[in-house]
């Protein structure tokens, strides 16, 4: 039995060491907020934050999880969506379909906590999450807003 702290909860898992975080959460704790995507951590649609760094959780594996880490997913970024991310994309209207920005978010948000005057240059390194729709302008967009409502 292993115990994590998923959005500042503690909660038990007993099942496979080798399973993806990604799955545990979704099957196992009923947090379907982080997508699944490719499988392979290219996409990000599956970002999560491990002490409050950006993960690809489809291939971390639970067992590498020791118990002291935190987890945070994008049901506990904010319990109201007042996270300046989240004001910020709801305010330009970042997403098109939506599938891919809880991850996009939890990206944003852990670059703007280690680097809150990310630039475009910055944004272009750390943020390598994929949309398949395309709004990249709006994503660059809504990450200098939200480093405004910080």
């Amino acid at each position: 039995m292993k115990k994590i702290n998923v959005n500042g909860k503690t909660v038990e898992y007993d099942g496979d060491d080798d399973k993806p975080l990604l799955w545990a959460l979704r099957e196992d704790f009923g947090l379907t907020g982080a997508k699944y995507g490719c499988g392979i951590a290219a996409c990000g649609a599956c970002t999560v934050h491990i002490n409050g760094e950006a993960y690809r959780s489809c291939v971390y594996p639970i067992g590498a999880l020791d118990g002291s880490e935190k987890i945070t997913t994008i049901e506990g970024l904010s319990e109201d969506g007042s996270h300046p991310v989240q004001q910020a994309w709801a305010e330009l209207d970042v997403p098109q379909c939506g599938f891919c920005q809880p991850g996009m978010i939890m990206a944003v948000s852990a670059l703007l906590k280690t680097n809150p005057k990310a630039t475009d240059e910055d944004i272009d390194n750390e943020i390598t999450n994929i949309c398949r729709c395309g709004t990249f302008a709006r994503v660059r967009k809504g990450i200098h807003l939200a480093k405004k409502k910080r």
